[in-house]
């Protein structure tokens, strides 16, 4: 099988040696995203409600480009600034699944990129 290199204008340029997404065979691994614009290029949201609705508008770009959406999640990872904000980022990650959810982990870090409060990782398979 050969690796792809998935990449859109659609969702935020890496901030380092990495690319958006690997496709390999049928499995689709998705990069961290953080709430970065890729119209901007900035942290344009004020909250965590909309730190998470721009990462998953980045990751739903990127399932795109890929001929893929939300329902072909199989796992994600989310990285928080603080576990307090567990329920919120829920409640609007819930809301981007048809359906079934994908298998997850959710973990509080010392730091994310840019500052942000939120990162998700995605594993999507066809």
């Amino acid at each position: 099988m050969e690796k792809a290199i998935i990449n859109t204008n659609q969702a935020p340029a890496p901030i380092g040696p990495y690319n958006q997404a690997i496709l390999f065979g049928n499995m689709l691994f998705i990069s961290g995203q953080v709430a970065i614009n890729p119209a901007t290029g900035n942290i344009d949201a004020t909250d965590i409600i909309g730190e998470t609705h721009q990462v998953m508008h980045n990751l739903r770009a990127i399932l795109t480009e890929a001929g893929m959406d939300f329902g072909n999640a199989l796992k994600t990872t989310i990285f928080l600034s603080d576990m307090s904000l567990f329920a919120t980022v829920n409640e609007v990650y819930g809301k981007y699944f048809p359906g079934s959810f994908p298998a997850r982990e959710t973990v509080a870090v010392k730091g994310l990129p840019k500052n942000v409060n939120v990162e998700i990782s995605m594993i999507a398979g066809k």
